[in-house]
């Protein structure tokens, strides 16, 4: 599962748009919400949503990091050209969050909701082996860290439905009890959208209660990206964007181009450009292990890479995101050479001779770089068809001029990594 962050204002879209669904017994959530960024055309955006000239508002940023109101970042209860010249100011000005510098592209305007204090709440869903666990307090609108001890967890098991748990009884006591059945039926709703719409997790900091009704105030929402081919069109048009202070390179938006649209998935990005240890592994959970294997054996400052290929992707799609990677391994050569490790578990699905022959294109493309790279390769990948994707990568070994170690399922998944890295530190 890759978790992948979007921005407060595509979860609370799809909040409004299937509360009828999730929340139906509740006072409808109107999710009036505007995105705007350095291309948005103001005249157009008012026209759409008219409210923007007609109630407070309340802005901030919306990418993908929070304390936004320790650092001056949100304005409240402005008028429409307050709004607008705030973010004037601000648009494309680079702030710093943390040891983070980047710049502010993306505002979020909605209308500004007063309420007291007291109404505030803390919701989360976060989920882990044994399957999923809602967090709640009535301390919301604060650092939560500093009143962790106010928190109810409620825990769903894997297979387990909502409707089996008895929230009311397990709701924080210093709720309300005016509140404690809307507070119920919001976290019961909250966590089937949760299940059903592939989330990784979700925060709501805080979630206010107001006459009318329950009202999102901040976001944080991830998503898992390997389910877009069944929920995509929930989610409806969205962009998982690059976390705060980091853009993509020409090689990432790339890959996200044909990762875009793929029913499979392939995922890049550049750690280090100069590094000399290079991965094309098959499989999101394979692609974490791999990673894990290289840190441990102390070569952390030496990765250049993190990605996956996964979900059967066709030849050429293959070809295109193995070339992108070696293209790039093979731009700065390094004295001590460099290995390239290509990984992964035992496929369900993925053709193994289908996508090694993509893989192999691209090496034989690169063949003389490669030499002058001095490039040494590990093969390790299992699963339909590997007897005969193993056995082509072999054949390459005899005519390609660099070494190229292969094995099969009868290798542990990540043998290959202590081969290629301690050889290669002994040089």
């Amino acid at each position: 599962m890759a978790q992948r962050g979007i921005r407060e204002y595509h979860g609370k879209k799809m909040i409004a748009k299937y509360w009828s669904e999730y929340f139906g017994g509740l006072k409808k959530y109107a999710g009036k919400i505007a995105l705007i960024d350095a291309k948005t055309t103001i005249d157009t955006l008012v026209q759409r949503n008219p409210w923007l000239k007609t109630e407070k508002l309340a802005v901030k940023p919306d990418q993908l990091f929070g304390k936004r109101g320790k650092h001056n970042l949100i304005l409240l209860n402005a008028t429409f050209e307050q709004a607008r010249k705030w973010i004037k100011e601000r648009m494309n000005k680079e702030v710093t969050i943390g040891k983070t510098t980047g710049k502010l592209s993306h505002f979020l305007v909605e209308p500004f909701v007063p309420h007291e204090r007291n109404k505030e709440y803390f919701v989360a869903i976060t989920s882990n082996r044994q399957g999923d666990v809602i967090h709640l307090s009535a301390h919301g609108g604060v650092d939560i860290e500093e009143v962790w001890d106010t928190v109810a967890t409620i825990e769903v098991p894997i297979l387990s439905s909502i409707d089996d748990i008895e929230i009311k009884r397990k709701l924080p006591k210093d709720i309300p009890n005016e509140e404690k059945d809307t507070i119920t039926a919001f976290v019961k709703g909250l966590f089937k959208l949760y299940r059903d719409l592939g989330y990784a997790y979700l925060e709501i900091n805080p979630l206010i209660s107001t006459k009318e009704g329950l009202v999102p105030v901040d976001m944080v929402a991830r998503l898992d990206d390997t389910t877009q081919f069944a929920y995509g069109k929930k989610w409806g048009p969205l962009e998982f964007p690059a976390p705060f202070g980091r853009s993509l390179t020409t090689e990432e938006k790339f890959v996200k181009n044909i990762d875009e649209k793929s029913g499979a998935s392939l995922k890049l990005t550049i750690l280090n450009q100069k590094g000399r240890v290079w991965t094309i592994v098959a499989g999101g959970g394979a692609s974490v292990v791999y990673t894990d294997t290289i840190f441990d054996l102390g070569f952390k400052d030496q990765l250049a890479n993190y990605g996956e290929y996964s979900g059967n992707p066709s030849t050429d799609e293959t070809y295109q995101y193995a070339k992108t990677i070696i293209d790039l391994m093979t731009r700065e050569k390094d004295p001590k050479g460099k290995i390239l490790i290509i990984g992964g578990g035992i496929a369900n699905f993925t053709d193994v001779a289908k996508t090694f022959t993509g893989i192999i294109k691209a090496l034989n493309e690169y063949r003389q770089k490669l030499i002058d790279n001095k490039v040494r390769i590990y093969v390790r990948r299992g699963g339909p068809n590997y007897q005969e994707g193993l056995k082509n990568m072999k054949d390459l070994g005899k005519t390609l001029g660099v070494p190229i170690e292969v094995f099969g399922p009868e290798a542990h998944m990540t043998s290959i990594v202590p081969m290629g890295l301690k050889e290669r530190a002994n040089k």
